[in-house]
């Protein structure tokens, strides 16, 4: 592979704009880029297939800039590529509303596969990618017809390394063979506290030869771009491993104070700026200097990609003709299109059926919808006997030498590895065509935060299946009992909570989450038995809230939310024994019924009585929706769950004594006003 005077200049080129951006946005890091500089345009110019006037052709390869803080790279290879990222975008970097944020989000900037900055998520998410790839091309690609063979390439720096999220994905990955996963380390020996000889001294390519990777070196990452095309290349021709390529850089090469942490995190000064361009041969007194051959360079790789794209479309079109339905499977999947009446797989229920966990319930669904659904891609952090996400169809996603299954399996055996999990999910969703689901206890979700903020930050359809939901898991004890998670989960923007009550609660709940093509679901789930409720259904749930049984002339109206609700409709007996009428409401979702008009919500949460609620967990965000909340405010206890229920007194008889002496309260005391009618 041949380099020349032009390829330096474009180098030179994205080191004085990434020095130019952060300049005069006054924030962001310059270092990274302009270390990375080399690497990206090496990368971008000799081995990534894109097309920026077809964004989401689904061969594309697919580019992660894992440490996302050198977002300003990112955004002047799009500029330079010719994607809707203009000069001016560079000029507004980190500026409000522009599409050049502090970094890189995938659902405000062209370009942009994933969204990256919390530190190790954009490896694990490049994993996700490489999985979809593998089980797209495994499901749909025939002989003569490689309809998907794309590459996923990603940057990651020493943050990245030492943040668990990457160490569980790359684990995972290694395992998995996923041979068309190549990332360049970009090791710069700088972290923000300084050299990484105070924290971070471990042998990574040792490691991730542990790992089942295959780990190449660059020693001259600064300069020597042949060594760079050539450790690519030989990354490439390794199929059944996962490569990455350690690449020595200097973090801010050119600057006065390179290679030290100054250049990390803040703009360089503007006498640094002038003697930069100045040695790389650029005006001083020009800004965002571009000249016309760079541009041209870059843009006829753009060019090549379109070809590509080009090409492709005409093989897909040879293999509509031969396989038409595959060729339409391939179509609806890629236009993030259902399955006509695929919901009429969903099971439906009465009070005759026998009491059920609502995690048994949902294994229920998943075998009703699993085969009408080919792009569910579900699997479970080493918990697949307890969440029961495995259906009797699935075979599972394994390498083909492994004998255990295959690419084109649907079933992930992800290991314990909660956080990895979540965040490879972002990165399956963000692939196309895929469905993904996981599972752990509810209680783990909480490991796996910032990968789940990240997929309602990014609009994922994702599906977090969390069984073992509340205290009701019984001896386990605290360490396992969620008590502060659901309320975690209904504070995050853009995450939709359902807790199920019941059978028809459960399949309302997947109805919700596989049609939410733009936002990610938490399914919690019960290990305990449930009775199946009268007057719950599918479309009810859909409202997030519900009326389950209305009485005339009630006194009260009691709230309930999954495993609480049947508590609910057995004290409510109780308290009619006292004369005391109690409605009963599900609120299987507060997100979705906050989304309810405010008629709806008025009729289901009356004025005039006062309204409990009940759920063995926080009572903390329940004062939105009742007056009054029943419920855990402690860390909860070991034991079998009846007595655990009894002992925080979430049982009939307590929750009716308690109820009664509310009511008699505000027989004489005047009812707050509930925000949650001017809410939303």
């Amino acid at each position: 592979m041949t380099f020349n005077e032009l390829d330096i200049k474009s180098i030179n080129t994205i080191r004085t704009l990434a020095a130019d951006v952060v300049f005069k946005s006054n924030s962001g890091h310059p270092g990274a880029p302009m270390g990375c500089a080399p690497m990206a345009h090496t990368l971008w110019t000799r081995f990534l297939n894109c097309n920026p006037k077809n964004p989401t052709w689904a061969n594309r390869d697919r580019f992660v800039l894992s440490n996302g803080h050198a977002c300003a790279l990112q955004y002047i290879m799009l500029h330079l590529l010719g994607y809707p990222t203009s000069m001016d975008d560079l000029k507004s970097f980190r500026q409000l509303h522009s599409k050049t944020p502090g970094h890189p989000e995938s659902h405000m900037t062209v370009g942009i596969e994933v969204t990256t900055g919390p530190l190790g998520q954009g490896f694990a998410n490049a994993v996700g990618l490489a999985i979809g790839e593998a089980h797209m091309a495994a499901t749909f690609n025939k002989p003569g017809y490689e309809i998907f063979n794309n590459y996923t390439y990603m940057i990651t720096g020493d943050g990245c390394l030492q943040e668990g999220v990457a160490s569980e994905a790359a684990s995972l990955a290694g395992h998995l063979q996923l041979g068309k996963l190549i990332a360049l380390y970009d090791d710069n020996h700088i972290t923000i506290d300084g050299d990484t000889e105070v924290s971070f001294t471990e042998d990574v390519k040792k490691r991730f030869e542990a790992y089942g990777w295959h780990v190449l070196e660059v020693k001259d990452g600064n300069s020597d771009l042949n060594a760079i095309a050539a450790a690519i290349e030989e990354a490439k021709k390794v199929t059944d491993k996962p490569s990455i390529i350690k690449v020595f850089t200097t973090i801010g090469y050119g600057s006065k104070i390179q290679g030290t942490e100054k250049v990390h995190g803040a703009p360089l000064k503007a006498d640094d700026i002038e003697q930069l361009k100045v040695a790389f041969g650029f005006n001083p007194e020009e800004k965002f200097q571009v000249a016309q051959d760079v541009y041209d360079g870059y843009h006829a790789r753009a060019a090549h990609g379109a070809k590509l794209n080009q090409e492709w479309d005409q093989v897909v079109a040879k293999y509509s003709a031969e396989y038409p339905e595959l060729a339409a499977e391939l179509k609806r999947r890629l236009a993030n299109e259902l399955p006509k009446d695929w919901d009429k797989n969903l099971p439906t229920f009465t009070p005759a059926d026998k009491p059920t966990a609502t995690r048994k319930l949902s294994e229920a669904v998943l075998n009703k919808v699993a085969d009408v659904l080919p792009e569910l891609l579900i699997g479970s952090a080493d918990l697949t006997g307890s969440n029961l996400t495995r259906w009797k169809t699935a075979v599972d996603f394994q390498p083909e030498s492994t004998k255990i299954g295959n690419y084109a399996g649907r079933y992930l055996r992800y290991g314990v590895r909660e956080h990895g999990m979540s965040a490879i999910m972002n990165g399956l969703d963000a692939y196309g065509g895929i469905i993904p689901g996981g599972a752990t206890f509810l209680n783990f979700i909480s490991y796996a935060s910032g990968a789940v903020r990240l997929s309602a930050l990014s609009g994922h359809r994702v599906l977090y299946i969390m069984t073992h939901d509340s205290i009701g898991l019984g001896e386990d004890g605290p360490t396992h009992q969620p008590i502060e998670t659901m309320a975690m989960i209904r504070a995050t923007p853009g995450l939709i909570d359902y807790r199920p009550a019941d059978g028809n609660e459960t399949s309302g709940a997947y109805k919700f989450a596989i049609e939410s093509k733009k936002r990610p679901t938490v399914l919690a789930f019960t290990r305990q038995d449930l009775p199946q409720l009268e007057g719950s259904s599918i479309e009810k749930t859909l409202k997030g809230g519900y009326v389950l049984n209305e009485v005339e002339g009630a006194n009260v109206t009691l709230v309930g939310t999954g495993s609480e609700v049947s508590l609910c409709v057995d004290a409510a007996k109780l308290l009619a024994q006292k004369g005391i009428k109690a409605r009963i409401v599900s609120m299987p979702s507060t997100k979705v019924f906050d989304e309810q008009p405010f008629e709806y919500r008025a009729s289901v949460l009356k004025d005039g009585i006062p309204t409990i609620s009940v759920e063995a967990m926080t009572t903390f965000g329940w004062a939105k929706y009742a007056h009054e909340s029943l419920g855990i405010d402690t860390f909860g206890a070991s034991g079998p769950y009846q007595e655990v229920y009894k002992y925080f007194g979430l049982v009939p008889e307590t929750v009716a004594a308690k109820v009664e002496k509310i009511v008699e309260y505000y027989k004489n005391a005047q009812l707050p006003c509930l925000v949650r009618k001017f809410s939303h």
